[in-house]
């Protein structure tokens, strides 16, 4: 049986690069989870001759609402003045980091991490639920 903790390991390692840089798979069969990274040079379908057919692609953080989408959502909670602001920020690259300095300025740095945290672990939850995974 796979637990939550795994899936969501993978989750972060699939969102932590560029959308379609890093992907896992889960293979419900067995509980296993299998990563490909082009980045990282990691190809654990290839290398253990895995039938993807039979496997789920654990969601990027973008797939499930949880990219541009989020940052708004907690704008418009949080910091309804500064909405502008941030459409600006987001309309450059390096984006996050200037949005995460803003908060940090304004001391929800860590609300926004545990805002964040709350609705990664809800969509991810979701995700397994929609898919029938039993954790």
């Amino acid at each position: 049986m796979i637990t939550f903790s795994e899936i969501h390991d993978a989750f972060l390692f699939v969102s932590s690069a560029e959308y379609g840089q890093n992907s896992a798979f889960l293979c419900p069969d067995t509980g296993r989870i299998f990563y490909q990274s082009d980045l990282g040079g990691i190809d654990e379908i290839k290398d253990e001759g895995v039938e993807l057919e039979d496997c789920l692609e654990i969601p990027h953080k973008n797939d499930l609402g949880l990219g541009q989408r989020l940052v708004f959502e907690f704008v418009d909670r949080q910091l309804p003045d500064e909405s502008d602001r941030v459409r600006l920020i987001f309309r450059k690259s390096g984006a996050y980091s200037r949005f995460k300095y803003l908060l940090q300025s304004k001391g929800l740095l860590e609300m926004w991490y545990d805002f964040e945290s709350q609705r990664e672990e809800q969509a991810l939850r979701e995700w397994c639920l929609e898919r029938e995974i039993t954790l």
